[in-house]
């Protein structure tokens, strides 16, 4: 009978290699950017060959979007969609503790990308929005809810909260000094006493 290990172990040693060379993309991009950043760079810094990883990737712009991926995959998984905005909001800077590589290079990504011609241009911009249209719904629940005021404009606010976050992790990239968590959670902190029902204007 014919073992699966020797398969299994190949494959895991394949998902390894993926991750890595994704890992270093997410760190030379984050230092150079994406358009001064190579593939044969992020081969040479991941100790594969060229073809090793377009093997894995088969393009800059796959690997580009893997990078996407990758923080969208952390967002999921750390996000809770159905629960309290400013509960979830006040924790959105832990990011920066517990994956900031991710935080980096979303950020250089949305800047090198603002252009329409540009690969991720759409793909962020849809992002964004989509964004955008959560807060703007976790905010009508609130203020149906009875647990915020019902005075303003949720879409209008739910731009501003977005802007402001990534706002703040440009700032981050830029010096990383810069007490991203704790600015966040002193923002939340403060949209919950602005949105709360007896609050005035």
């Amino acid at each position: 009978m014919t073992s699966a290990r020797p398969y299994a172990a190949l494959l895991a040693k394949g998902e390894d290699r993926k991750q890595r060379i994704l890992e270093v993309a997410q760190r030379l991009v984050t230092r150079n950017g994406w358009r001064n950043t190579t593939l044969s760079q992020i081969a040479k810094e991941a100790g594969v060959s060229a073809a090793g990883l377009l093997h894995h990737f088969e393009s800059k712009e796959q690997l580009l979007h893997a990078v996407v991926d990758a923080r969208d995959a952390d967002d999921d998984a750390h996000a809770d969609r159905t629960g309290d905005l400013l509960e979830q909001l006040a924790h959105a800077g832990e990011r920066v503790e517990r994956a900031p590589e991710l935080v980096g290079t979303y950020s250089v990504l949305l800047v090198e990308n603002l252009m329409p011609d540009a690969p991720l241009h759409d793909r962020l911009l849809a992002r964004q929005q989509a964004a955008i249209q959560i807060v703007t719904d976790l905010i009508k629940r609130g203020q149906d809810a009875g647990r915020y005021r019902n005075d303003f404009d949720a879409a209008i606010k739910a731009v501003q909260i977005v802007s402001l976050v990534n706002g703040l992790e440009i700032s981050w990239l830029l010096d990383p000094s810069v007490p991203l968590a704790k600015t966040i959670r002193e923002y939340a902190n403060s949209l919950m006493r602005e949105f709360a029902p007896d609050a005035t204007s």
